[in-house]
């Protein structure tokens, strides 16, 4: 079960892969986008597309009001199937926590229950929509945490820095594990040599993913602009939509830089691994307040990869996972600073070699086909039980 679109979300698809291969069936419960059947096929699942989505949510209210109904719906859907032939597990992914309570019929009649939570929900709450931890809001949502970490067999987190959060607060250690969104090397892989010296002298800087305020873009909008004479033919392609897609599209406009800064939509995970092989370089611009500061980015590490260098700010999640000797750093919301660090990129090939090596390596040895058993061995742990 995931309040997502499954043909984009690297992590849940890997999952439902890891499972197929393994000969498991596999149904989903998730979003529907415009134009797509209600049922359909990925990775070897079985897809309902129960909700339409538009990513346009500017309050609290409509936000939340999705996710109810994204509740009920789905959990109607999973007892119906479970009444006909029951699952064994449920893997439910937030957000939002209290979604795993729509498998109380499975949880009553003996399924496991994963909780994985992808995005620790008070924080991005109180970030999302300028709330203070001191709110009533999150101090409710720390309940709910709560609450729905003890409804589950097992806990997975996205990274080592929320699992020693959650394990302080809300569940006990020996039923929580950190999993990050590991690349799949089957699929981001290096592909035909291409440098800044192609015939169209083009260097192509890349975004993928979602367009909310802490993924930073407006600060690689505002630095594209400091590099019109320094690197002439650079330009910067953003795929993704979010609730920033338009106030971007104004910024690009205001600074004249609509033939630098290229919007494109959303791919499925297949095609934007290829888009990934072309570029020059990677982007992730992420700021550093509150949960941005925390939030593991999958596309980091899709890049290295891919063999494409990352220009990434200097989070406190990825100098935890990353060294100077796999990526390039900037100062997080510092226009001037990524700049700066791009044009090093451009006008040193020998350091590009160098960390683009030593970020291989990195990947070689953290990428979905190591690290799948752990989760495999979760499951059987979890069915055997």
């Amino acid at each position: 079960m995931a309040y997502t679109f499954i043909e984009e979300d690297t992590r849940v698809l890997r999952y439902i892969t890891a499972l197929t291969e393994q000969g498991h069936e596999v149904e989903v419960f998730c979003l529907k986008k415009p134009g797509q059947p209600w049922k359909g096929n990925a990775a070897g699942g079985t897809l309902f597309r129960l909700q339409k989505r538009e990513l346009d949510e500017t309050s609290p209210l409509s936000y939340f009001v999705k996710i109810l109904r994204f509740f009920f719906v789905s959990g109607a859907w999973l007892s119906l199937r479970h009444a006909f032939r029951p699952f064994r597990l449920i893997h439910v992914h937030n957000v939002p926590d209290f979604l795993v309570f729509a498998s109380w019929l499975p949880k009553l009649t003996g399924a496991k229950i994963i909780l994985d939570i992808h995005d620790i929900l008070p924080e991005l709450y109180a970030h999302k929509f300028h709330r203070s931890k001191g709110s009533f809001i999150f101090k409710a949502l720390l309940q709910v945490e709560k609450l729905s970490t003890r409804w589950a067999d097992h806990v997975i987190v996205a990274n080592d820095i929320w699992l020693d959060r959650l394990t302080q607060r809300s569940v006990k250690g020996d039923k929580c594990t950190a999993m990050i969104n590991y690349p799949d090397t089957l699929l981001f892989k290096p592909g035909p040599g291409k440098s800044k010296f192609d015939s169209d002298g083009r260097f192509v800087l890349l975004y993928p993913g979602s367009l909310n305020r802490h993924q930073g873009l407006h600060v690689a909008i505002e630095a594209m602009g400091m590099l019109r004479e320094r690197i002439p033919k650079a330009e910067l392609h953003i795929y993704g939509g979010g609730p920033t897609l338009e106030d971007l599209k104004k910024l690009v406009r205001r600074l004249g830089l609509e033939e630098k800064v290229f919007f494109q939509p959303s791919l499925p995970l297949s095609q934007i691994a290829q888009v990934e092989k072309e570029a020059d370089a990677g982007v992730v611009p992420k700021l550093a307040d509150g949960f941005g500061n925390e939030a593991f980015s999958t596309k980091s590490m899709e890049f290295m990869a891919c063999a494409v260098p990352v220009i990434i700010s200097r989070t406190l999640i990825d100098t935890t996972y990353f060294t100077d000797d796999h990526v390039w750093f900037f100062n997080p919301g510092d226009p001037a600073s990524l700049a700066d660090t791009i044009y090093k990129v451009y006008s040193n090939p020998d350091e590009v070699r160098a960390k683009v090596k030593a970020a291989l390596d990195l990947v070689s040895k953290n990428n979905w086909e190591v690290k799948k058993h752990q989760y495999l061995n979760l499951v059987k742990s979890l069915v055997n039980a």
